[in-house]
């Protein structure tokens, strides 16, 4: 229903009735500019976007946080926000091997340590219902969306599809098509197949295939027909040149293969700063989306400590030799990411593709605590939105990770997500 509403707007903006069947990838794409919602490859503006990757299913049960879309929805929106970035839960929503489809999967939650992200308790997701509601609240909204995966189990049970060769293709080709058949695809601003690939996700036939390929010369006798790249000096980096060839062709086959049924869709992994750019190859990306925090840098202390959530630390004693650090090495830091950004924007521009970052500025991990605030989250956010600006293909830029309503100390800041955001969209 919502798409024949949006073919019969967009044909009165036209004057003219055009049949969806008969209209092309591009045409589709600028009616969708005269509505509001396009891929982010066709956006002009800059967009300010929030990443609730799961947290907007897995807290959404009584006493959550996302308990009320409509509410939390409205307060993004209040914010400033116009995008955001969530998990599908394509492993989800895909059929089991045997072709049947679950509806229903009961997530446990695994000890008590607080969780960042995700589900604090045990809870029940109905995935599929999920998001037939919660897309066109977005829409409402005028959000736009995201599509992502990290591609975890949450306790769920199920096994099958995390260790098929084909299993992240399936998941997604199943989900998209789903969600085309209900016309959610309008509001749709990419698809991030993976999280910050080739690390950070739970595809586990993906980190098997590249640990199988971590010692060459074993590899090629276990497959003496398989290409074996020429060793470079790279001693220092994560993966070899095998590995490395191994994830950008099935990245790219990925992407080319599911483009065949959306091509009107952009598609891209994401990465993070682990990646060393010049190693990978985004000449299929539709977007560079490239998470970076100064905590990538090495040398912060106490970061680890934080993250870790242990009660028994002095979080005191921690924090302020985290600042004593920063206010010392200001300078050095700020030039880092600076550098880092321009090496962002100009990988992007040789594809002539934009760029943003869901993910970023300070550290990966932080929380509500009686001994931590939100001072350094904040102001690293400022620094790096500044930096972030002065790159015209910086199209969608977040505030932090930490814009979900869980982190109620910088979530209840309205005003100052309303000033980040006005001059992430250039309204200040």
């Amino acid at each position: 229903m919502e798409r024949r509403d949006f073919l019969k707007k967009a044909a009165l903006v036209s004057g003219t009735v055009i049949p969806a069947s008969m209209m092309s990838c591009r045409e589709i794409n600028d009616l969708k500019k005269n509505t509001g919602f396009a891929p982010v490859s066709r956006r002009s503006e800059r967009l300010a976007i929030a990443m609730w990757d799961f947290s907007w299913i897995l807290r959404h049960h009584r006493y959550g946080e996302f308990e009320n879309w409509d509410q939390v929805l409205e307060g993004l929106s209040l914010r400033g926000y116009n995008a955001i970035r969530i998990d599908a839960m394509p492993q989800f929503i895909a059929a089991n091997s045997d072709g049947t489809v679950k509806e229903t999967y009961r997530c446990v939650k695994d000890g008590w340590t607080p969780a960042l992200w995700g589900n604090d308790y045990t809870t029940t997701i109905r995935p599929r219902e999920a998001l037939l509601e919660f897309l066109p609240k977005c829409r409402k909204y005028g959000i736009s969306v995201g599509l992502a995966t990290w591609f975890l189990r949450h306790g769920a049970g199920r096994e099958d599809i995390f260790m098929e060769e084909g299993g992240l293709y399936r998941a997604w080709l199943e989900t998209l098509r789903f969600l085309d058949s209900n016309g959610l695809l309008e509001s749709i601003l990419y698809v991030d197949l993976l999280n910050e690939y080739p690390f950070w996700h739970g595809y586990d036939w993906l980190k098997k295939e590249l640990d199988e390929r971590s010692d060459a010369r074993h590899f090629k006798m276990n497959n003496p027909e398989a290409h074996i790249p020429e060793f470079d000096n790279t001693k220092n980096e994560k993966f070899n040149p095998l590995q490395k060839t191994f994830y950008n062709e099935y990245a790219n086959k990925l992407i080319t293969n599911l483009k065949v049924h959306f091509p009107a869709l952009d598609f891209f992994v994401s990465l993070d700063s682990g990646m060393v750019l010049k190693n990978m190859d985004i000449s299929k990306f539709s977007a560079l989306d490239y998470h970076i925090w100064y905590a990538h840098r090495g040398s912060i202390p106490g970061l680890s400590e934080i993250g870790s959530r242990d009660q028994t630390l002095d979080l005191n004693h921690i924090y302020a030799n985290l600042l004593s650090y920063w206010n010392e090495n200001r300078g050095e830091l700020v030039q880092w990411m600076d550098n880092r950004l321009k090496t962002i924007s100009d990988t992007a521009a040789k594809q002539d593709i934009p760029c943003g970052n869901t993910e970023g500025w300070g550290p990966i991990s932080w929380y509500d605590h009686p001994e931590l605030d939100w001072e350094w989250v904040k102001i690293s956010a400022e620094i790096c939105i500044d930096l972030a600006l002065k790159y015209k293909n910086y199209k969608f830029i977040c505030t932090s990770n930490f814009t979900h309503p869980q982190f109620r100390g910088i979530w209840n800041e309205v005003e100052w997500h309303q000033q980040m955001t006005d001059r992430i969209k250039g309204q200040s």
